[in-house]
């Protein structure tokens, strides 16, 4: 059985910042993660970039996709090329994708948050408990 692979960056600025969106295709399960570089990355720091940082991206979707072939035809493929550049620098799917851990994120930092809050509530009870048994004894 052969699982086909496929990972594309796409390089933007987002009107404040130089953002890569990663976008990987596995199998037909659809992943993406957002980079930020800050300034203008070169093509030095962008190669870097893939070569040592790509297996530490934290990918996020997995949702089922088709996935179509490379057109043999070159003409085919120039036309596709023209039109991938054509369109925005971010997909629906990777929209999505980007959203759901933004949604996956904030859920897990308000549980943290909840947990610290009543792990504070917890502690702050224990020291007038002992504050009070500490005035009864006479301390």
């Amino acid at each position: 059985m052969q699982i086909s692979v496929s990972s594309t960056l796409t390089v933007y600025h987002d009107g404040q910042f130089w953002v890569g969106l990663a976008e990987h295709v596995e199998g037909g399960r659809y992943s993406a993660a957002r980079i930020v570089f800050g300034a203008e990355p070169s093509d030095e720091e962008i190669l870097r970039f893939v070569t040592s940082e790509w297996e530490k991206l934290s990918f996020f979707g997995d949702k089922a996709t088709e996935t179509s072939k490379p057109a043999k035809n070159p003409k085919r493929r120039a036309r596709e090329a023209a039109k991938t550049l054509k369109r925005p620098a971010v997909s629906t799917k990777a929209q999505q994708a980007l959203a759901a851990q933004r949604e996956a994120l904030k859920r897990e930092s308000a549980r943290a948050r909840s947990r610290r809050r009543a792990d504070d509530a917890e502690a702050r009870f224990e020291q007038r408990k002992l504050k009070r048994k500490r005035k009864h004894c006479g301390h």
